[in-house]
C-alpha cells in the first residue's frame, strides 16, 4: 500500500490516537491494511483540542466501502 495520502480515501477519522488503533486494528484483522495520519502535535501532546488530535483513518479506495462497512457495524462507533 502507498503511504501517500493522495492515493488513500479516508473511512474514519477518530478522537485520538488509541479510537484510531483500534479501528486499525479491526481493518487490519479483517484483511484491510491502513494507514493512520494526523498532526504532529497528537503524538507531542496527546490531547485533542480543536482537532488537533484526531487521527484519519485511510485506506485503498478499492477497499474502503467494505472498511466503512465493518466500521459502521463494529461495537466501537
Amino acid at each position: 500500500m502507498s503511504s501517500e495520502a493522495g492515493d488513500l480515501v479516508e473511512v474514519y477519522r477518530a478522537a485520538g490516537e488509541m479510537e484510531a488503533q483500534v479501528i486499525r486494528s479491526l481493518l487490519e484483522y479483517n484483511g484491510i491494511p491502513s494507514v493512520l495520519l494526523g498532526e504532529t502535535a497528537r503524538n507531542l501532546y496527546g490531547v485533542n483540542i480543536d482537532g488537533l488530535g484526531e487521527v484519519r483513518v485511510m485506506v485503498m479506495p478499492s477497499l474502503a466501502a467494505r472498511a466503512r462497512e465493518l466500521i459502521k457495524r463494529s461495537d466501537h462507533v
